[in-house]
């Protein structure tokens, strides 16, 4: 079946009990056990939970692995799956990551002995070149946030395969309509939820894939253990909200693809990300690993001055934090999604107080165009001070 077919009809959408067309949202913290020697699938919520578990069995047939797991957020997904990793191991990450991923790579994980080096990793040679004897995991974001750099994912597969590494991708701004990174080799795929999955600035989740039963029996534990599961009415929204995953990225997609292309001929522009403009050093790769570009991209008008003018300007995005819904969003990422990295880390990185990022959402692309238009206006920065 095709994708969208697939949202719809999975073998996770109706209740088994009732027929009812939407999964209950199972509010019940335990279950009773009518044979306490044959306990049921489900014992305590933080263990199992029926609307979570549509949820989860729903991510792992989209993302073509055995087991899906529901997180309380993004961060807690990933968090997590760090640790799977034990003191004295290294990681190998991407240098473009999201802040979030950064901060707990170098700020927690590092008191816990778990070490890491960042590097471009569109490099394969700098991927290689990194990896040490402790080295137990390769992290790669792609495309990568906020600059969309594109990692060739089974290049990246095929050293960790070589390596005995478990490779884990954050397939955030593709989702697996765009993107299946367990087919091009990837053990586990994670996702902030709260974006594309989600899709309307409603919830906050994270999930995670795993590939195989020995990875899924071990994020299963840690889930468990941990307990940072995605809260029950939140599964249901996650549900609901990826019913409508294709028709919402295809009409986001298409309208980032025409304001990246007219991005790129403004002369107040000075560079423009976006996987789907020819210019883009990953123009081909993405072409090859994934079936769209998505609908994030980022520009750079030159400095925080011009920046913080067409934020303050623009009357159609929202300005904020966050990507991946039904209304467009426009970020500053030096400032937001990237504020707890140095700054001479984030320009290291392309990530410039200039730099803004656009998740295009389901308004018309030309009302979009004219509202950016309006505000990256020369004169209007010129009477606003931006030079």
């Amino acid at each position: 079946m095709e994708f969208g077919t697939r949202l719809l009809h999975n073998g996770n959408e109706i209740d088994p009990h009732t027929g009812a067309a939407s999964i209950p949202v199972y509010l019940a913290s335990t279950y009773h056990q009518s044979d306490p020697d044959r306990p049921g699938r489900f014992d305590y919520a933080r263990s199992g939970n029926p609307t979570r578990l549509a949820l989860e069995r729903t991510i792992a047939e989209l993302e073509g692995g055995v087991r899906g797991f529901a997180f309380s957020s993004g961060m807690a997904a990933i968090s997590t799956v760090f640790l799977l990793f034990s003191s004295g191991d290294h990681l190998v990450v991407s240098r473009d990551v999201y802040g979030g991923t950064y901060r707990v790579l170098t700020q927690v994980l590092s008191r816990l002995g778990i070490s890491c080096t960042f590097v471009d990793t569109t490099d394969l040679k700098q991927v290689e070149a990194a990896i040490r004897p402790e080295t137990r995991g390769l992290f790669v974001e792609t495309p990568s946030n906020p600059t969309l750099k594109v990692t060739d994912l089974a290049g990246a597969a095929a050293i960790a395969r070589s390596r005995g590494l478990i490779l884990i991708v954050d397939n955030t701004f593709l989702t697996p309509y765009y993107q299946t990174p367990l087919e091009l080799g990837a053990d586990i795929v994670v996702h902030s939820a709260t974006k594309f999955l989600g899709g309307h600035s409603d919830v906050v989740a994270g999930l995670v894939v795993a590939k195989g039963e020995e990875l899924a029996e071990r994020i299963g534990a840690l889930q468990n253990t941990v307990g940072a599961v995605l809260g029950v009415q939140d599964a249901w929204l996650l549900l609901r909200g990826m019913k409508t995953l294709k028709a919402r990225m295809d009409v986001s997609a298409r309208s980032a693809a025409r304001i990246a292309e007219w991005l790129a001929d403004h002369p107040a522009v000075r560079r423009v990300y976006y996987t789907g403009l020819p210019g883009h050093p990953g123009y081909r790769l993405q072409a090859k690993q994934a079936r769209g570009n998505g609908a994030v991209l980022s520009f750079d008008v030159g400095s925080r001055e011009r920046a913080m003018q067409v934020l303050k300007r623009v009357t159609l995005p929202l300005v904020a934090v966050s990507l991946g819904a039904v209304e467009s969003i426009l970020s500053h990422p030096a400032t937001m999604s990237h504020a707890s990295m140095p700054r001479e880390e984030r320009e290291r990185r392309g990530i410039t107080d200039g730099l803004l990022r656009l998740s295009v959402g389901l308004e018309s692309a030309e009302d979009l165009i004219a509202d950016l238009a309006e505000a990256l206006s020369e004169k209007k920065m010129f009477v606003l001070g931006g030079g």
